[in-house]
């Protein structure tokens, strides 16, 4: 697998990388950049196998950087849908459409973006929707099979911890523990289903030296950047996620 590279691939790697630790710092829209290339470089189904190890590095590092302000009310609330989510997502892998699936999961987080930008607009429209148990667990379904599919929950979970007025660090490291939760359990799955191996480690090795690098550089910005801002880009970017899966762009 990596005799097989060339050094675009690489070059595409390094920034997929970087991609992932820029993702764990608050900025979970961007995950789709990781998803793509790593899609273009190994190919839909086989780089969710080599991207797994990656985000789980990245999870520990956010953990290191952020962990100790998750607020674990939420993550507690989005944890059992989302497991229900991944087994979901593990029977149906190898027999669902795949432009099928990423259709749908692109119109739903699109038209979730909407009503979510329509929510900062006018806040008083949807009081109490959020905190409702049907949000958390119809989110936390869906959140659970597209990290299991594709490694693209990461527009989802930030969906749901903007929607309940999370605050920006505290949104970030309940991602950052919610997610290394999640990335683990897939992990024997994924070797279950032959996905990872020892080609695709040596891989994950190769590469993750760039992962903490993006975590610092998403961390400056992430500091700099006012409560409103942060929620509009978050939005902004899961739109161009949702987008990129309908093949918008």
């Amino acid at each position: 697998m990596l005799s097989s590279l060339s050094m675009l691939d690489m070059v595409y790697l390094v920034i997929g990388a970087l991609g992932i630790g820029f993702s764990k710092s608050g900025f979970p829209g961007v995950s789709m950049l990781h998803v793509i290339v790593f899609a273009l470089v190994f190919g839909t189904k086989e780089s969710t196998g080599v991207l797994l190890p990656m985000l789980v590095i990245g999870d520990f590092c956010a953990i290191k950087f952020f962990g100790r302000k998750a607020d674990w009310s939420h993550v507690r609330k989005l944890l059992p849908p989302t497991l229900l989510g991944i087994v979901m997502g593990w029977l149906l892998m190898g027999r669902l459409n795949e432009d099928a699936f990423r259709l749908l999961v692109g119109t739903i987080i699109m038209v979730l973006t909407g009503i979510q930008v329509l929510r900062l607009w006018r806040p008083e429209s949807f009081d109490g929707v959020p905190h409702t148990p049907w949000f958390a667990i119809v989110l936390g379904l869906l959140a659970g099979m597209t990290t299991m599919l594709a490694n693209a929950a990461g527009p989802v979970v930030a969906l749901y911890l903007v929607a309940v007025n999370m605050p920006k660090w505290e949104l970030i490291g309940s991602s950052a523990w919610l997610f290394l939760v999640l990335n683990l359990i897939k992990l024997p799955l994924s070797f279950n289903l032959g996905l990872i191996h020892l080609e695709s480690l040596v891989v994950d090795a190769m590469f993750a030296p760039a992962i903490p690098i993006g975590m610092l550089a998403g961390r400056w910005l992430v500091s700099r950047v006012p409560q409103r801002w942060f929620n509009s880009i978050l939005l902004a970017f899961t739109a161009i996620a949702a987008a990129r899966l309908l093949g918008w762009i």
